[in-house]
């Protein structure tokens, strides 16, 4: 058993009989932090250092911003949870060959950035800053977290012209029933949680988890969609996938793999293979 989850269940689990506004700010703090940030790995370090310097700012805190190319037909990469941008190198020079540019962002609280923490609000300001030096988007690619920010900022109107969606999360309200339950966390808790996002995300609005739920939002978010997602995934179950599949139809193309996990599914080059197929359909279809 870890410790570390043992202290925090020991903890939260009893306060939340007692005093649940307090449990709920105390999960609050613990969930908007990633605790731990990847670093760049070996296979990584070469795009990652070929890719030019995009500084950002959201909320106070300095993100680090990456351009990979001039800036014209961008990409938007979108990474997730305790993650990195650099994540997605083995697909930034297949983009490249294709004749685009890539842009991408460590959120606050990850890889190179500043800050401890981050929501999916700031993924959405901060892709709408790199919208506003670029322009429209080719193509969104996003992993986990960055799914659901995806979903979000479209809804909010960035604009795009299709979105690759990998091993994703399809709505808000996943995350702190996920967290609960790593944790061995009580529903006391939970609905604490929820409340505390809640209030200290969204100004107290209770409709967040309607509106950040992107299977509610297929009316809104038109562009075509891939999703692949693995039927394995232990982090993210499959069942975020169908969900969309059932809510996008036709729009939404589903491919499963079996064996990859939630975090190797990323750079499986039959999964680039997949993403890249994907965009340059929509590049044929522009053209034509």
């Amino acid at each position: 058993m870890d410790p570390a989850r043992a202290l925090i269940r020991t903890a939260l689990n009893p306060t939340a009989g007692l005093a649940p506004a307090l449990a709920g700010r105390a999960a609050f703090e613990l969930f908007r932090r990633p605790l731990r940030r990847g670093r760049v790995r070996p296979a990584e370090r070469d795009v990652h250092g070929r890719a030019a310097a995009e500084p950002l700012r959201v909320n106070g805190t300095a993100v680090a911003g990456y351009r990979w190319g001039s800036g014209e037909r961008p990409v938007l990469l979108l990474h997730g949870w305790r993650s990195r941008a650099s994540r997605f190198a083995p697909l930034v020079p297949r983009l490249r060959a294709l004749g685009l540019s890539v842009v991408a962002f460590d959120a606050p609280g990850h890889g190179d950035s500043g800050g401890r923490s981050t929501s999916v609000l700031e993924f959405r300001e901060l892709a709408g800053q790199l919208q506003e030096r670029y322009g429209p988007f080719e193509a969104v690619v996003a992993h986990s977290l960055g799914v659901c920010a995806a979903f979000g900022a479209l809804a909010d109107g960035l604009r795009a012209g299709r979105l690759a969606a990998v091993a994703g999360v399809s709505d808000v309200g996943f995350f702190p029933a996920a967290f609960c339950a790593e944790l061995g966390l009580v529903g006391t808790v939970e609905q604490a949680l929820r409340r505390e996002i809640e209030r200290g995300l969204f100004a107290g609005d209770a409709g967040v988890w309607e509106r950040y739920d992107a299977a509610r939002q297929a009316a809104v978010v038109g562009l075509p969609i891939l999703a692949v997602h693995d039927e394995g995934d232990a982090v993210v179950p499959p069942g975020q996938a169908h969900r969309l599949q059932r809510a996008y139809g036709e729009r939404l193309d589903l491919v499963t793999t079996r064996g990859l996990g939630h975090r190797r599914i990323v750079t499986e080059p039959t999964v680039i293979d997949q993403v890249i197929g994907f965009i340059s359909a929509g590049m044929e279809a522009t053209s034509s």
